[in-house]
């Protein structure tokens, strides 16, 4: 009877013997070196393009980068002779080419990151006290207004008024 109980990754991936290897494993060790060779080519873009770029394969001599939309994909195409030679010289000296392809989700990845950051932000600003001005503090502010210059004292009144209500936009008119 088979042993049916959960079992680790591990575990799955060294069931393996040393002369042969599995599925299982190549697998792994092909998702390794891509993950690996993504985060050379990344560190060789500018940094305003790396999070917009990813590496998508490498077959027969030939790297496939894919991008977020095709205005990255035109100034990826102004880096493509120079990357292409740094990988030759330090990573892959059997690369023959660069392949671009115009990938949609990584643009709508970024979108959905940076809409949760402002959320979060939002967020965030909600939690802050919302500032009040009390009777007494208006009390003073109009006493240092009687005698202040007529900019200052205009000013001055306009801060007063605000006493009792929240954080208000007003009118700078007055």
């Amino acid at each position: 009877m088979r042993d049916s109980r959960p079992q680790l990754l591990d575990i799955l991936f060294d069931d393996a013997s040393s002369t042969e290897q599995s599925p299982l494993r190549i697998v792994q060790q092909r998702a390794a070196a891509l993950l690996k060779l993504n985060r050379a080519v990344k560190g060789l873009l500018p940094a305003p393009m790396q999070p917009w770029c990813r590496v998508g394969n490498y077959r027969q001599g030939v790297l496939v980068l894919e991008i977020a939309n095709a205005s990255w994909m035109m100034r990826l195409r102004y880096e493509q002779p120079a990357l292409l030679s740094a990988l030759r010289a330090q990573i892959l000296p059997s690369l023959s080419s660069i392949d671009i392809r115009i990938n949609p989700s990584l643009m709508a990845k970024m979108e959905n990151a940076s809409q949760i950051a402002i959320k979060n932000k939002a967020i965030a600003s909600e939690s802050m006290p919302v500032r009040h001005l009390s009777a007494q503090s208006a009390e003073e502010l109009r006493g240092l207004a009687s005698r202040s210059p007529e900019k200052l004292r205009k000013a001055l009144e306009r801060l007063a008024e605000l006493a009792g209500e929240g954080a208000k936009t007003t009118s700078r008119n007055k």
